[in-house]
């Protein structure tokens, strides 16, 4: 159906669901598919406005395309590191690996809009709002922060929790105070660590033992930085491109810097946010270097930005419009302090070897205080310019 003739359908249906109609209970679910279709027709009535074509939903779907070569990799990925547990050699690079991928995070991707989006959808149309736009980027998000092998079940209860809890309880979209993908993973983490952690969570299959060959090891870079086997961590090459363990969107450093290059360019995602966290990481990086204390403590500080969720954490969390900073200056204090305590609570907890998703939401509550404070200097500022 070619654009015109769906856009005289969606007009054609339309009165349906509007004021008046036999089904306008559905407005809001309505006007959700009408928006993710057009731009918005609606115009000003009155007063001086300059409209442009990018509204809220045009820029989540740059970020869900921002997205697209993490979750490609992360299927590719998916595929390679079963074969290879099945001690079959495989080229990563195969339709192969990425058709298996595809069936298994599918399903993830499935449950994370179905019960997200449902939540959203049923809280619109009881409160007769429109549906909101911030859940689009979250759905996909979502299952690429968690491990393979995460039940659905258990997938659903964290979704649900953390869009009710953490989103809306406090008014819905641009009122949440925490990442919501990241609370699905908080979540997920804490109430059930078995499912989270460990060397058999990260490859699918590993954790029913369904003919994985006796050696092979599911254990991410930094588990082994972890556990002290610094010989046993992958190369700087692997980590980059992605060939080792891990959640499907966070293995490859590559596929992330394709996204970080598409929502730069864009304008869409925040270039201070992503340069003071990357800063922060390499000044605790080198800082535990100069201290070395123990084989972690010794590894190459730019070997942080490869390894865990560091890349994908400050990319496309930490840049989270609703949840960061919004100050220019308070970005900068914002993505610095994600980045230092990301690899401190990484290196330093022995419990925990990645730091970023709970660096993150801590900055998260203290975002709206940094600003606070950026303001008030600048009002200082003013008021001692002023008085002089």
């Amino acid at each position: 159906m070619k654009n015109g003739k769906l856009r005289q359908f969606v007009d054609k249906i339309k009165p349906t669901f509007e004021e008046g109609g036999k089904l306008s209970f559905l407005h809001s679910s309505f006007e959700a598919v009408e928006t993710f279709l057009f731009v918005p027709n609606k115009v000003t009535i009155k007063g001086s406005h300059i409209r442009d074509n990018v509204d809220l939903k045009r820029s989540f779907i740059l970020v869900m395309v921002a997205l697209v070569p993490a979750l490609i990799m992360g299927m590719l990925n998916t595929g390679y590191q079963h074969f290879l547990s099945q001690g079959q050699e495989v080229v990563f690079w195969t339709w192969q690996n990425l058709g298996y991928g595809f069936l298994r995070v599918l399903p993830l991707l499935i449950v994370s809009y179905a019960v997200g989006l449902g939540i959203e959808i049923a809280v619109a149309q009881v409160k007769g709002h429109e549906v909101s736009e911030g859940y689009f980027v979250t759905g996909i998000l979502i299952p690429l922060i968690v491990p393979i092998d995460t039940p659905l079940w258990m997938l659903a209860i964290a979704v649900a929790f953390a869009v009710i809890i953490g989103k809306e309880i406090f008014g819905g979209t641009g009122m949440n105070i925490f990442n919501i993908a990241l609370l699905t993973r908080a979540f997920l983490f804490f109430a059930y660590p078995a499912y989270m952690s460990g060397d058999k969570v990260w490859i699918d299959g590993m954790l029913k033992g369904e003919g994985v060959i006796d050696g092979f090891s599911g254990a991410t870079p930094l588990a082994e930085a972890a556990a002290g086997n610094i010989d046993k961590v992958p190369s700087a090459w692997d980590m980059f491109m992605g060939y080792i363990p891990g959640s499907i969107g966070e293995t490859s450093t590559l596929a992330i810097l394709i996204g970080a290059f598409i929502l730069l360019y864009t304008g869409v995602g925040s270039w201070k946010i992503i340069l003071s966290g990357t800063i922060g990481g390499l000044f605790m990086g080198i800082l535990l270097n100069i201290f070395a204390v123990n084989p972690f403590m010794e590894i190459p500080f730019w070997h942080h930005m490869l390894m865990g969720g560091f890349a994908f954490g400050i990319v496309f969390m930490a840049t989270d419009p609703v949840t960061a900073a919004q100050t220019e200056t308070g970005k900068w204090i914002y993505g610095f302090l994600i980045g230092v305590i990301a690899i401190l609570v990484r290196v330093i907890n022995p419990a925990y070897p990645e730091g970023v998703m709970l660096a993150i939401l801590f900055m998260n509550v203290f975002a709206p205080l940094i600003d606070h404070y950026v303001v008030q200097a600048n009002i200082r500022k003013r008021l001692k310019r002023v008085s002089a």
